[in-house]
């Protein structure tokens, strides 16, 4: 099952995808997709429902006109993110492929939509892309065994973790910094359940900028695979029902690319995706 959430921003309303890709409205159903529906006794009663007489949604499509798609989770308490999970990142990134896991966090207020525009700070040079497998939490973890994780999930989404190099890494430590801009996370088009995934660890992720591929990796490659990063996360953190939690990007970041790194300015287009999870289509513009 996909479940979105569409309409303008701060408004929107719970949605379904049927299977010709329309969009379903299901805010009759829901007020919202978020920690209250995303229980696995909620997911298991909206996967019963014939979502075929549910009224039309003419939703935005590669860039058209249509109704918005926002983040998919509603309600998100926070986001944890995993650095260098994979190999061959950590090694474009000159640094050491990491005995543990290694967490930051994003603001909530970086969340954004699939189609959203991602927002260039006022004086930075070095905004990068990071295509990413994300984990939507459906009920709490706390020291929770390795082999118990994944009946903790909801599903997963398409995320980029947009990051400003410069602020990550040049302004006296913590990642947070170069993380947590206004539309530093967007999320989406879909939240897919868990159900209908299958196995995370076998998605192909790419991402281009204007054009060129820039990342094409597999989450069969993660370092830590998801049940190892949710338990070890439980450990340090309580995770409750409509957190995200994102594993870490494959190589091909900006700060990577050789001889010389490349980053984000106003004007350019970032498409991304991931095997079963859509695609997103985002245009960068400069923050005022």
């Amino acid at each position: 099952m996909k479940l979105v959430r569409y309409g303008a921003r701060g408004a929107e309303r719970a949605g379904v995808v049927d299977a010709q890709g329309r969009v379903r409205d299901l805010s009759m159903l829901l007020p919202d997709i978020g920690p209250a529906q995303l229980a696995p006794r909620t997911l298991a009663a909206l996967s019963a429902i014939d979502v075929e007489r549910l009224p039309v949604v003419d939703v935005v499509d590669a860039g058209e006109s249509g109704v918005r798609l926002g983040c998919p989770v509603g309600g998100v308490g926070k986001i944890v993110c995993v650095g260098l999970n994979y190999r061959d990142h950590a090694e474009e990134a000159g640094m050491a492929v990491p005995k543990e896991p290694v967490l930051f966090m994003k603001a909530v207020t970086t969340l954004s939509g699939p189609q959203d525009a991602v927002q260039i700070p006022p004086g930075a040079q070095k905004v990068d892309w990071e295509v990413e497998l994300g984990i939507v939490i459906g009920s709490r973890l706390k020291h929770v065994k390795k082999e118990d994780a994944l009946r903790h999930v909801a599903g997963y989404v398409l995320a980029n973790d947009v990051s400003e190099r410069a602020y990550q890494i040049e302004r006296g430590g913590q990642w947070d910094k170069g993380k947590s801009y206004d539309t530093f996370a967007p999320v989406g088009p879909w939240l897919v359940t868990a159900d209908e995934v299958g196995d995370p660890h076998a998605l192909a992720l790419w991402l281009d900028v204007n054009g060129e591929r820039m990342q094409d990796g597999n989450t069969r490659n993660f370092i830590f695979d998801v049940p190892s990063v949710l338990s070890y996360i439980s450990d340090f953190m309580t995770l409750e029902a409509g957190d995200i939690v994102l594993t870490g990007t494959p190589a091909g970041v900006g700060l990577g690319r050789k001889p010389e790194p490349r980053f984000l300015k106003a004007g350019d287009e970032m498409r991304l995706g991931i095997t079963g999870l859509g695609e997103q289509r985002l245009r960068c513009v400069q923050a005022g």
